[in-house]
């Protein structure tokens, strides 16, 4: 089974491209979802008392938790040393069921998969793109969304144009979705479809 990474920066469309592939039947894994999950479950406990008052009525508060951590490298390391491991936990027992179902391709949609070393763990990486003013639009336009906020976000980001060195396909949602769409295809016939180690050229399945 191909394992592919799925990443992009902030406002690049990176949930509606995870949707393309979900519609053409290939298993996708939100790690966001996952840490929501997580922040209702067994994520409470410890990030409450890494954080005191973070929890409401049994929930972690992502807003209140954000103010907490944004901005604080020390913080967020914190953070990410009890969330990371939880996360993968629910990965692993993703890609085990995606195996068990005769998956032939299966998707890591991992915001910061370059940051966090996650492209170590994939076959292949495939990066959502789009031009800068596209990306600026997108995001300002999203609700309690602030030019400061952007730029932090932006900070802990990978610049988009090393990504897209990095990896082995882009798919532009700059030039609307139903070309990128189109890319989605392309890349699960690639991966998944008949021939697909010779068409992956030199990307090799373990």
């Amino acid at each position: 089974m191909w394992v592919l990474g799925l990443t992009g920066s902030i406002g690049m469309g990176k949930s509606a491209t995870a949707r393309m592939f979900r519609a053409l039947g290939v298993p996708v894994h939100d790690a966001d979802a996952s840490v929501h999950a997580l922040y209702r479950g067994v994520a409470v406990a410890p990030v409450e008392a890494a954080f005191p008052g973070v929890a409401r009525d049994g929930v972690i508060d992502r807003a209140a938790l954000g103010a907490r951590v944004l901005g604080d490298a020390e913080a967020m390391k914190r953070l990410e040393a009890i969330v990371h491991p939880l996360v993968r936990e629910a990965e692993t027992a993703f890609l085990a069921k995606a195996r068990e179902s005769g998956a032939r391709l299966a998707v890591l949609d991992i915001p910061l998969l370059f940051e966090t070393g996650g492209d170590r763990r994939v076959h292949a990486v495939a990066v959502v793109s789009a031009s800068k003013p596209v990306q600026r639009e997108r995001v300002l336009g999203r609700e309690g969304m602030t030019e400061e906020k952007f730029e932090t976000i932006l900070a802990k980001q990978m610049p988009d144009a090393e990504k897209r060195r990095r990896a082995h396909f882009v798919i532009d949602t700059g030039r609307g979705f139903a070309a990128a769409e189109h890319q989605v295809a392309g890349i699960v016939r690639a991966l998944a479809g008949p021939g697909r180690q010779e068409k992956a050229g030199a990307l090799r399945e373990i």
